[in-house]
């Protein structure tokens, strides 16, 4: 209570409150005195803002150690792994957890590589500490699939004389497997009619591979699509439209900016950094404003990560951002800002009905910074998961170490 609030629906609340009751928000206003029976938290002179929500991450199925050995995430056996699932590679000790926390990281979508077109599912957690990946899952979040453009599958798949190996092959991929996918939908739906009519029939063999992509060509699945450069979103765009189905976010999205107005148009978030640009030429034309000029076509931005250390800093990557955007002369509040990790990336992994934004009725996802989460000195000091305390800087209670972390103390 007396904290500047950041409700990530575009609202700053000086000296404001936010009433937790039984996991769920109850109330955000003004400060004022709390009913009996609440523990209160003096949040004078610091910032309070929806839990951090990472739209990209690989946690888990590459974890730390980096050894060959816990190398899960990249199933590079075919351009095509749509039946692969990411949450199967998760292994739930990987110390990256803890460390996100501290970062004021609450919920994590998980996702394969991107070596093949299509990597296989992603999977949305709450970044809770747990024995088990079924433990950490969101509940209700709809699972998505990932997608790579450009220069990944075709570097490694075209230097085996294997398609593809070029673009135009990548895209040849992509409308294969959609056409393939329908033709499985065709198949269930007759033998549907059939049953429902009392014919006798054989359901159709089920194909994990397929049944994924006819999840997303029904809409029950999200498509997050690796792509940096912008004709190749269009082209993705227009795979999308042939096949009738919809592209949720681009990941990387380093030209964003230059279509920002199709993918405002189009409700097509775009995953970025700041200053991630230049590690091979699709990235190239990155800049740091890039989120911001999004933001001010009227798109939906979002900072993720891609990486274990910037997810714990990921505020820090949002206000490089904001500040590369005030530089260009965007007018754009830290109110705004802050949506792009909380509200933003809760939108394209279909859970903002559930969390992102302080608002009554939802998860109590909530973090305490200790300054303004725009700076560079701020740092999480208390962090909220379903109303339950999940980290606190200065009670070593409330500092998780994973079962593989305790099992190295013990060997010292």
């Amino acid at each position: 209570m007396g904290g500047t609030v950041l409700t990530a629906t575009g609202q700053r609340i000086e000296n404001g409150m936010v009433l937790i009751r039984d996991g769920r928000i109850e109330r955000v206003g003004p400060a004022a005195e709390p009913p009996a029976g609440y523990e209160v938290v003096d949040a004078r002179g610091r910032w309070v803002t929806p839990g951090v929500i990472d739209a990209h991450s690989h946690m888990g199925v590459y974890p730390s150690p980096g050894v060959q050995a816990h190398s899960d995430g990249n199933e590079i056996t075919d351009p095509n792994t749509a039946q692969v699932w990411a949450e199967h590679s998760v292994w739930p000790q990987d110390p990256n957890f803890n460390l996100a926390r501290a970062g004021g990281v609450t919920t994590v979508h998980i996702l394969p590589g991107s070596a093949n077109l299509f990597g296989g599912r992603g999977v949305t957690l709450r970044n809770v500490p747990a024995r088990t990946t079924q433990a950490m899952k969101f509940p209700g979040a709809p699972y998505t699939l990932k997608m790579a453009c450009g220069e990944n599958p075709k570097r490694v798949y075209g230097g085996r004389n294997r398609s593809p190996s070029t673009r135009m092959g990548n895209v040849a991929g992509y409308r294969a497997a959609w056409i393939n996918a329908a033709d499985y939908g065709r198949k269930w739906d007759a033998y549907r009619r059939k049953s429902e009519d009392g014919e006798k029939a054989d359901p159709p063999k089920r194909d994990l591979q397929l049944d994924t992509l006819l999840g997303v060509l029904k809409g029950d699945i999200l498509v997050q699509n690796h792509c940096y450069r912008a004709d190749e979103m269009a082209q993705m765009i227009d795979v999308a439209d042939e096949f009738g189905y919809r592209i949720t976010s681009f990941h990387h999205t380093t030209e964003g900016y230059k279509i920002a107005d199709v993918l405002a148009k189009r409700d097509i978030c775009a995953a970025t950094w700041a200053n991630w640009w230049g590690g091979k030429l699709e990235q190239f034309d990155g800049i740091e404003a890039n989120a911001a000029l999004v933001h001010a076509a009227g798109g939906c931005a979002i900072i993720h990560s891609d990486d274990p250390d910037l997810i714990q800093r990921l505020n820090q990557e949002a206000a490089e951002a904001l500040a590369a955007g005030r530089d260009a002369g965007l007018q754009i509040s830290e109110a705004e800002a802050i949506g792009w990790i909380t509200a933003n990336p809760a939108k394209a992994l279909g859970v903002l009905k559930e969390t992102g934004t302080l608002e009554p009725g939802k998860r109590a996802d909530v973090v305490l910074w200790d300054k303004n989460p725009f700076s560079v000195y701020a740092r999480a000091e208390r962090v909220w998961i379903d109303g339950g305390v999940a980290y606190d800087r200065h009670d070593p209670a409330f500092q998780a170490k994973s079962d593989f972390e305790i099992g190295l103390g013990g060997l010292r």
